[in-house]
């Protein structure tokens, strides 16, 4: 029967939430660097304040500025993503796509109203740190670790942000939005901890 075949490899990476997330950023770009050449940039653009558009929270993290920053960050979510991709669920990956890479975006746009300089966001590099700082917190040699010595939860929050911080300065390109990084990068640290992708079927 059809439903007992195995499925093609084409279906599986067409199945698959990394790559479903890596279409949607180029499709998004594309529509993004037209806007520009129409002066409609504001479309997918998150600028303060920002829910003027309200879809900016959610455009802005699939948008990129140009074919080399989309490059950079789909690169990383390649790799990251198609890792967490293997023990979640569709629809917990996207979930966590969208929701790091807009608290990420809102944390650059709101840092830089609070320090007398507004500055405009775009790009899925906040949810990129997020995919990596779950990587790197929910594996087994993490969890271990964490789990025997039962480390204090202040010590915790101290070796998140230390390691947050440590990831950040050391994958950021020089000028680059380092509050959405840091902020994308302890958000996945801190899910990966709980495991929160986690697919209970399996």
């Amino acid at each position: 029967m059809e439903s007992d075949r195995e499925e093609s490899p084409f279906g599986r990476v067409v199945r698959n939430p990394a790559a479903q997330t890596l279409a949607a950023m180029v499709v998004v770009s594309l529509l993004t660097w037209v806007s520009f050449l129409v002066g409609s940039a504001r479309l997918f653009v998150l600028a303060p304040p920002v829910l003027d558009p309200p879809w900016g929270v959610i455009t802005s993290v699939y948008a990129h500025a140009n074919p080399a920053h989309l490059l950079s960050n789909a690169m990383i979510i390649a790799v990251a993503g198609g890792i967490v991709s293997l023990s979640t669920t569709r629809l917990k990956f996207h979930a966590f796509f969208l929701a790091t890479g807009a608290l990420a975006a809102v944390a650059q746009v709101w840092s830089g109203v609070a320090l007398g300089n507004p500055t405009a966001v775009l790009g899925s590099s906040g949810a990129a740190f997020a995919l990596v700082g779950y990587v790197l917190a929910s594996n087994p040699v993490s969890a271990t670790f964490l789990d025997r010595f039962r480390l204090p939860a202040r010590v915790v929050v101290v070796l998140v942000a230390l390691i947050a911080f440590a990831l950040t300065l050391t994958y950021s390109a020089p000028e680059s939005a380092l509050v959405a990084h840091f902020t994308g990068a302890v958000a996945g640290l801190a899910a990966g901890r709980f495991r929160l992708l986690r697919d209970d079927r399996q």
